[in-house]
């Protein structure tokens, strides 16, 4: 069997892609929030992106040919700006970090 053939794996990717896409819908209001509306939404970004990296991880140690490609296919296209998968993780844990700390600023 497939890598995509699994009904898991495209169970997970599903859940992943509407959770990012929610979020990123919610996130256009971020402003607006509250402060405990700030923390949460910063929670479930974490969140998601922790499912993400696992998500790849297990597409990096896949050994089936979709899978691979699919991680070259990202790394082309990550680096099309200039980064790599893990700088692409690092940079949103900072900025994670950056809003929870600015979050931390207010009263």
């Amino acid at each position: 069997m497939g890598f995509f053939d699994s009904e898991i794996v495209q169970q997970e990717a599903r859940q992943l892609f509407d959770s990012y896409q929610s979020l990123m819908q919610l996130g256009n209001s971020y402003g607006k929030f509250d402060r405990e509306g700030k923390k949460l939404f910063i929670e479930q970004m974490e969140a998601m992106m922790e499912r993400y990296r696992i998500f790849m991880k297990r597409f990096e140690l896949s050994e089936d040919f979709m899978a691979q490609m699919t991680v070259e296919q990202l790394k082309t296209q990550l680096n099309q700006f200039g980064v790599t998968p893990q700088q692409m993780f690092d940079q949103m844990h900072y900025t994670l970090e950056r809003m929870k700390a600015e979050l931390e600023r207010q009263p």
